[in-house]
């Protein structure tokens, strides 16, 4: 059969090349992929970071917004106590016992109770903490300046909620991988909490 070798071989020549420019391709798209994949991790590591400290933030502020909401339906004041030791804070809600105030002295004797066993927020979300980095300007303030404290309710560090709703004035500093900084905020004459993010391009804190 003159004819047949030549027409199979041009044959077979075209399926190798068209096997061989598939090849080619497919190397094409890994490298494509790969070199997507080196541009998005960074970003999506940064992103995971973001939404996880705001996570943090929005969970203490709905703890502080339990214990308002306890306070009011106990007819009883309720006070979180945060406990800072070597770069750890951990924190927990007390109610009144003797109708002065949840202090440190009643909760060490056992008068004001515990209503919560201690928490810290970096169990709950990893990479998260209490912490303000020291080039980052309290809220409200244009410069970083004054002391770099985290947790800022007073000395006795227990944010305490009355009956009517009024609680403790103050601003809770937390801080993610990567140098993400939320602050979560109590305003005292209706107890009502306030998440904040600080924007490090335009060096301000915005409400989330």
């Amino acid at each position: 059969m003159p004819g047949a070798g030549p027409r199979g071989d041009r044959g077979g020549g075209s399926a190798d090349a068209r096997r061989g420019f598939t090849l080619l391709e497919q190397l094409l798209v890994v490298a494509l992929i790969i070199v997507l994949v080196g541009i998005a991790l960074p970003v999506y590591g940064r992103v995971r970071d973001e939404l996880r400290a705001a996570s943090a933030a929005h969970y203490l502020a709905g703890r502080l917004g339990l214990a308002r909401l306890e306070a009011v339906k106990r007819s009883v004041r309720v006070g979180l106590r945060f406990a800072i030791g070597d770069g750890d804070v951990r924190y927990a809600a007390y109610a009144d016992g003797n109708a002065d105030g949840v202090r440190t002295a009643d909760i060490e004797r056992g008068i004001d109770w515990r209503m919560t066993p201690d928490e810290r927020l970096e169990d709950l979300f990893p990479g998260v903490t209490f912490g303000l980095a020291d080039d980052v300007p309290d809220v409200g303030e244009t410069t970083a300046a004054g002391p770099r404290d985290p947790v800022r309710i007073g000395r006795s560090r227990i944010l305490t909620f009355t009956p009517i709703g009024t609680a403790t004035s103050g601003t809770l500093y937390l801080r993610g991988r990567g140098g993400v900084q939320f602050a979560v905020r109590v305003l005292g004459a209706t107890g009502r909490t306030r998440v904040m993010r600080y924007d490090p391009r335009t060096r301000k804190w915005v409400q989330r």
